[in-house]
């Protein structure tokens, strides 16, 4: 038992040595793995705020980095020669720039917080579904009197709002003091959905305590552009106000999971196919039909030049058939040389006849 103990021990400590030798080892004039992290994020900052700089301070984009060089104890060329061997080493540089690029994205969001905060506006909503986007406090007093009987919001969508994106507005109310039988006093909650094409509304009467919810949700509006809200909870003049609570506000978007939208988008594709294969079909029609009458045409000139001999002997004999005015016209000249034929040999006996009398 001792030996295969000690077998096994030495075989742990052999692939140990093995992994740790393995390693990268990093030369002693590279910058190390933490401080090449934090003076890539500093660095990184320093290009960013020179790239903002108007053309005439253009000078201290090299001043910004020379301070975070300074910053670290270190020179550009050694920075220059650290990063070459880190490029060689992908791995271990990869690792430096997830953690980079963590710290950087939380200082964007900490960034537009900050700019929310000094506009008065919401900050741009996280990206995914089944998110609240809810950006305000989430516990509200309401009295009823003139200065304090009502809260509004204005929303505005961003870019990770989706189509056909549902949205669920839920309050949970809480009166102090009972809510009598009439409805003056009922609190009114709305809301209203401002999207490309049109606007959607929706509006909750409450009396009881309780928690309520609005949902929204549109299919062919297109992209949506801002979500507005109130509570509304008027007082009664002679009428002991009491206090509203409302609180557990969420306003959660939900992004569409159907097939709807691949489906439209695939009878869309659809029908622009079946144009394409329509205009596609007449066109080869018009072709088949234009081909078809030029090889006509074609065969019909090869058929008037392609002729035999003694084709073009019987045309040259067949007479073609004559009208009967010009067969008239025709006897008429034909009769008119007879007779002509017959005055001349009339005329030459004549002749012959006197020449002969003389002589007798």
């Amino acid at each position: 038992m001792k030996s295969r103990f000690r077998f096994h021990l030495c075989c742990v400590c052999m692939l140990a040595l093995a992994i740790a030798g393995c390693k990268v080892k990093r030369p002693d004039d590279v910058i190390s793995e933490s401080k090449m992290e934090n003076l890539l994020y500093d660095y990184h900052l320093a290009k960013s705020m020179g790239d903002n700089l108007p053309y005439s301070e253009n000078y201290k984009k090299a001043l910004y980095l020379d301070a975070v060089f300074k910053k670290y104890g270190t020179t550009e060329a050694t920075f220059d020669s650290s990063l070459v061997w880190y490029t060689r080493n992908t791995e271990v540089l990869s690792k430096i720039y997830e953690k980079v690029s963590k710290r950087l994205k939380a200082q964007q969001n900490e960034i537009n917080h900050l700019i929310a905060l000094r506009d008065n506006k919401p900050k741009m909503s996280e990206p995914g579904d089944s998110i609240d986007v809810w950006p305000w406090k989430r516990l509200i007093r309401l009295t009823g009197e003139m200065m304090n009987d009502q809260y509004a919001f204005v929303l505005p969508a961003d870019t990770n709002y989706k189509d056909r994106d549902t949205l669920v507005w839920e309050v949970r109310y809480r009166f102090l003091e009972p809510m009598l039988a009439d409805s003056l006093r009922a609190v009114t909650m709305a809301m209203q959905v401002i999207y490309e094409k049109d606007t959607l509304n929706r509006l909750e009467t409450i009396t009881d305590p309780g928690v309520y919810q609005l949902r929204l949700y549109a299919d062919t509006l297109g992209v949506m552009k801002e979500i507005k809200g109130f509570i509304y909870y008027p007082g009664v003049r002679g009428e002991k106000a009491g206090a509203l609570l409302a609180d557990r506000f969420s306003l959660t978007r939900y992004h569409c999971s159907d097939s709807l939208s691949v489906a439209e988008r695939d009878s869309i594709n659809q029908l622009e196919a079946l144009k394409t294969d329509s205009l596609k079909k007449v066109s080869d029609q018009k072709d088949t039909k234009i081909s078809k009458d030029s090889l006509q045409k074609v065969d019909e000139l090869k058929d008037n030049q392609r002729i035999s001999p003694e084709e073009m002997n019987r045309r040259r004999t067949v007479t073609p058939e004559k009208k009967p005015e010009q067969i008239e016209v025709e006897q008429h000249i034909q009769q008119e040389k007879i007779e002509q034929r017959r005055e001349r040999q009339l005329n030459q006996r004549r002749n012959q006849q006197r020449r002969q009398s003389p002589s007798r």
